[in-house]
């Protein structure tokens, strides 16, 4: 594929422009929620959470669960997850006794024909975990809640955490889907962030996650790390696409030392530079598209028949906190530290600490310390961001019917900012809807920020776009 071609399966496909996303790579969310955490608030507590959950079993949607489980070994200099790095595995016992007593309490909250047809567990490192601890939690899990036959369970894996027999054992627990993280292969990067990760024991990973019987495999990479170039990134790209993932997320480095600490160890001086980042975001684009991959949207990757790809091209592809899923017609209950959870129109957050987490669950009450019930016009905006971020576009009638409004008229102002993007080329509209065209889908984040009513009192909150 030549450079600044577009990558294209039927209709989906995406164009690199350096000049457009030079003029657009301004800060803003990600919207795996909307509104976004930063509109959380601690006046809704644990009472509010409860009705939550009594109003959603009246829908009886299927549930989703999530569980934190923050422990990891080392500390990459790059991360900006909630973590406690330990080397001290005795740490994870009394955690994971309080979450227990988590997901007995949550269980009780929703009826018993809500069947769980998704599954995450997300760290941190879950598999520092040992095997009798990840054993004893899959089967708490089993005996609280009613886990469906065919459903999605997938779990984060470090590399370095998956020794003889824990991917084996993973899948023996009912696991299907694993995410691997890599981030780069050059030793200089693994050095800069402090991961160091052979090339041989992570391609053995995936080996040994599709001989258990692992539907789905997912690799993330990090671009903008130290040292890195178009050449030696290119070179991970392709050892990663030979082992032939399902799906791949390319994630931009948002060096932020001023708000996480661990960031403060790397040297700014050895950043690649905006031109750099872009040049090897391009040539990735590139090379994936070679190699047959689709772009789904938000950095994330994945071939023509994986089912991202599918529920995309079928117009049912939904985001949440864990990213792209297939299951849209799920209520998300989040267990562990700072997790969250969405019933119905109120998202929820658990605390942030461990101390803090102990002193819930120890007096026999929830976790959760913040969250937002969301308004009329929130839940509009967020159903327009869905679709623009899962769908690349907008059926303006759709939207009328399903809220009862005239979208010409409630979005007014909305429509005037989105003249200057069709302007430059990022989306096509007429009064039947707008579409996002392949050079505006890797800005599709600036595209929604036109909806975002609050956006104008915390973009300082967010990361750049690119």
């Amino acid at each position: 594929m030549r450079r600044g071609a577009a990558l294209s399966t039927h209709n989906q496909t995406v164009r690199f422009d350096a000049d457009l996303i030079r003029r657009y790579d301004h800060a803003g969310p990600r919207y795996t929620s909307y509104p976004t955490a930063v509109q959380f608030d601690e006046a809704f507590d644990e009472t509010c959470y409860r009705q939550a959950a009594h109003t959603s079993n009246a829908g009886a949607r299927a549930l989703s669960l999530y569980f934190h489980l923050p422990f990891c070994n080392t500390v990459c200099y790059y991360c900006a997850c909630n973590k406690i790095v330990t080397k001290d595995r005795s740490r994870a016992g009394p955690y994971l006794e309080r979450l227990h007593r988590e997901i007995e309490l949550q269980a009780r909250l929703f009826g018993a024909g809500r069947t769980v047809a998704q599954l995450h567990w997300g760290g941190g490192t879950p598999t520092f975990l040992s095997h009798a601890e990840m054993a004893s939690l899959m089967a708490a899990t089993r005996r609280h809640f009613a886990l469906a036959e065919d459903g999605e369970y997938s779990i984060e894996v470090d590399p370095r955490e998956a020794g003889p027999g824990t991917i084996e054992l993973l899948g023996e627990l009912g696991f299907n889907r694993l995410s691997l993280g890599v981030q780069d292969f050059d030793p200089r990067v693994q050095r800069a962030v402090n991961r160091i990760q052979g090339e041989a024991e992570t391609l053995g990973v995936i080996e040994r996650a599709r001989a258990a019987g692992f539907r789905s495999v997912s690799v993330d990479l990090i671009y903008g790390l130290p040292f890195q170039s178009v050449a030696s990134f290119a070179a991970t790209v392709d050892k990663v696409i030979a082992a032939a993932p399902d799906r791949l997320s390319v994630f931009n480095y948002a060096h932020l030392p001023e708000r996480f600490k661990p960031q403060r160890r790397i040297n700014t001086e050895d950043l690649p530079g905006a031109a750099d980042k872009l040049a090897i975001l391009e040539d990735t684009i590139s090379r994936l598209g070679d190699a047959g991959y689709i772009y789904i949207g938000m950095d994330h990757f994945a071939r023509p028949d994986d089912e991202l790809a599918v529920a995309q091209r079928e117009g049912t592809l939904y985001r949440n906190f864990q990213g792209y899923s297939t299951h849209a017609d799920c209520d998300l209950v989040a267990m562990g530290v700072t997790a969250i959870g969405s019933l119905g129109n109120v998202y929820a957050q658990n605390v942030r600490t461990e101390a803090e987490y102990a002193e819930r669950l120890d007096a026999g009450r929830l976790a959760v310390f913040r969250g937002v019930a969301l308004s009329a016009d929130d839940v509009l905006r967020r159903d327009v961001i869905s679709a623009l971020i899962c769908h690349f576009r907008l059926d303006y009638a759709a939207v009328e019917t399903v809220h009862g409004i005239v979208f010409g008229d409630y979005f007014a102002v909305e429509l005037v900012a989105l003249a200057d993007m069709r302007d430059d080329g990022l989306l096509r509209m007429d009064a039947r809807g707008l579409e996002v065209t392949p050079a505006g889908r890797l800005l599709i984040r600036n595209i929604c920020m036109i909806f975002d009513a609050y956006l104008t009192t915390a973009r300082a909150a967010y990361s750049k776009v690119i």
